[in-house]
């Protein structure tokens, strides 16, 4: 084990209010491409860029085009919570971890176990009908055609995902603002920390263990009291709870 996993390991054992903060690179272990990496979505190449298509503007412009992209490149079925998901649920099960706060949009942490999760950007496994604001799962979705009709009033059905130009939910900031403000660790792993206002939570933490797990560098890192570069999965997975 070398240093900075001892020291990992030494300050979960000692915190009893640890916050988890994560991003698109806890996922990606599960085989959900993140948006920013060399092989991420900013990458490939569509008739528009992703983030025009992820928009407010575009969403209401041209919904046939946005669900033809949302289906195809935003649904993962399949995918399964990986190591990291899996030792953040039990973490939580110890009595150790009392939130994880995600910029993902996937339902894996839950998947894995985890109870108290505050989804920033929402999630595909909750769609409205935008008329009368009748619930659909991800199932209706998958087997949906085209713009996604409400069988009951014939409104469009929307994925309750946070789209650019559009407000981050109150209540769930409100909350992972409070978890992070009373933590005693804050981990941070998986995300570039360059998107905001999900980023700027990092500035609630007070406490003097904040740990950031990433593959790659973050504008944060002279700020963290511990930084491991490497894949989140096999960093958390090898911490004995």
């Amino acid at each position: 084990m070398d240093n900075g996993q001892k020291t990992l390991q030494d300050w979960i054992g000692e915190s009893a209010h640890i916050v988890f903060f994560g991003g698109a690179g806890v996922s990606t272990e599960s085989g959900i491409p993140d948006f920013r990496s060399v092989d991420g979505l900013y990458n490939q190449q569509y008739q528009y860029p992703p983030e025009t298509i992820l928009s407010r503007t575009f969403f209401d412009h041209d919904p046939e085009e946005f669900y033809r992209f949302y289906r195809n490149k935003m649904l993962f079925p399949d995918a399964k919570p990986n190591a990291a998901h899996l030792k953040l649920a039990e973490l939580e099960r110890a009595g150790k971890l009392d939130a994880v706060v995600t910029q993902n949009i996937d339902g894996l942490h839950q998947a894995a176990g985890s109870v108290t999760v505050y989804e920033l950007h929402g999630s595909v496994h909750r769609n409205y009908c935008m008329k009368c604001h009748t619930f659909y799962d991800l199932d209706f979705m998958l087997k949906s055609e085209g713009v996604p009709r409400c069988p009951v009033c014939g409104g469009m059905v929307k994925p309750d995902v946070v789209l650019y130009e559009e407000a981050l939910d109150q209540e769930t900031m409100e909350a992972a603002v409070l978890a992070i403000a009373r933590a005693d660790m804050l981990i941070i792993g998986g995300t570039s920390l360059a998107v905001y206002p999900a980023a700027g939570l990092i500035r609630y933490y007070r406490g003097n263990k904040l740990t950031l797990i990433n593959k790659s560098p973050t504008p944060y890192d002279r700020e963290a009291d511990l930084v491991i570069s490497g894949p989140i999965g096999e960093v958390l997975g090898a911490i004995r709870v």
